[in-house]
């Protein structure tokens, strides 16, 4: 990935605002990249049995484009 492409520090946009706006200050607790997923996922979408609204659907997609490990390394304290 050229470095034009990166935000902040970070991988992509979203990567740095999932981290800025759901974990930033965050205690680390989770022990996988796909725990800090999920999480996220359940913050976004709080009740996953009813039908997604299209901001849901947005929001889900913007989820994907997030680099899970570069957040978990971070929130664990190690350099990206």
């Amino acid at each position: 990935m050229s470095e034009y492409q990166k935000y902040n520090g970070w991988t992509n946009y979203e990567t740095w605002r999932v981290h800025l706006e759901i974990f930033d200050g965050s205690d680390c607790w989770w022990s996988t990249p796909d725990e800090v997923r999920h999480y996220a996922e359940s913050v976004v979408i709080e009740d996953s049995e009813r039908q997604l609204s299209l901001a849901e659907s947005y929001a889900l997609a913007f989820l994907q484009n997030v680099n899970w490990n570069e957040i978990w390394r971070a929130l664990k304290g190690e350099a990206a």
